[in-house]
């Protein structure tokens, strides 16, 4: 999409602008120099591809904002521009960012996420979103990777297996703590997780930090990595929707919340209307 499509990429922030979100998120989640070059780009076009998913969100936000797109003159602040990081499974597409288990040495890690992290940060977003990330092990590498590059900021989420553990099985509390202790990472939480978890999340992390905590769940919904499918629980647990599931976050103290897969402009607007008719127990 970014390369054959960015018109599309740039209607899609759009929309979610207008649904009332202070923060968008760049088409980068899967966007890698392999993958781009697998699939057919030469080296150059691939890094200009992963630049551009910064520069068409940032485009689109300053439109917006500056009154030629949005709903008033002027939106202030400004919403931000968050560059998304996804886990090394991501790029393997095989169902391994929800087990974090690669079978790759943390050199491989490195690598693999210090180029796009300087594609990345050339061009320009508020932040960077360490997001989906299912490992202990390949937090602490993009950790490492963040405090390396002094110009840049970044929140950390992880997905979860329950309301205690990361898919790798460390405990939410442990890689709090790591993140907690690096002095460029500006907030911490969950994202791609069971909406049935995040009141619990939310409380333990705030057990092990004061920094600003990122909730976004998925809608519900699970999915199969193999079959690339979502579908609603068949079991005896009661599915919780989305939006319960961040009620019970911010109740816990989450302040940046939003949506995941299956959560689209709809119900942004949702939640937007949710937060300032300031219904939501603080």
């Amino acid at each position: 999409m970014l390369v054959e499509q960015p018109d599309e990429v740039a209607a899609v922030h759009e929309a979610y602008l207008r649904a009332g979100a202070t923060c968008v998120i760049t088409a980068s989640y899967q966007a890698t120099l392999p993958g781009l070059v697998d699939y057919g780009l030469e080296r150059d076009e691939a890094e200009a591809a992963i630049r551009s998913s910064v520069e068409i969100a940032r485009e689109v936000r300053d439109r917006f904002a500056g009154g030629s797109g949005g709903p008033t003159d002027e939106v202030e602040p400004p919403p931000l521009v968050a560059a998304s990081v996804g886990p090394y499974g991501a790029f393997l597409a095989d169902g391994s960012e929800y087990d974090g288990r690669y079978g790759v040495s943390d050199d491989d890690l490195r690598d693999f996420h210090e180029q796009r992290l300087r594609l990345l940060v050339a061009g320009g977003p508020d932040v960077l979103a360490f997001e989906t990330i299912p490992s202990a092990r390949e937090a602490a590498v993009l950790l490492d990777l963040l405090e390396s590059d002094r110009d840049a900021w970044g929140w950390f989420s992880f997905s979860c297996a329950d309301g205690r553990r990361i898919w790798d099985g460390t405990s939410i509390e442990a890689v709090t703590r790591l993140c907690r202790d690096r002095d460029r990472v500006a907030g911490v939480g969950v994202n791609c997780t069971d909406p049935r978890f995040l009141g619990e999340l939310v409380r333990r992390i705030r057990s092990e930090t004061d920094l600003p905590i990122v909730a976004y769940p998925n809608s519900g919904e699970r999915y199969d990595g193999r079959s690339k499918q979502w579908s609603w629980p068949t079991d005896d647990e009661e599915a919780v929707s989305w939006i319960e599931g961040l009620r019970d976050a911010w109740q816990e103290g989450a302040r940046i919340v939003g949506g995941c897969c299956r959560i689209g402009p709809e119900d942004i607007a949702e939640l937007r209307l949710r937060l300032d008719r300031e219904d939501w127990p603080s």
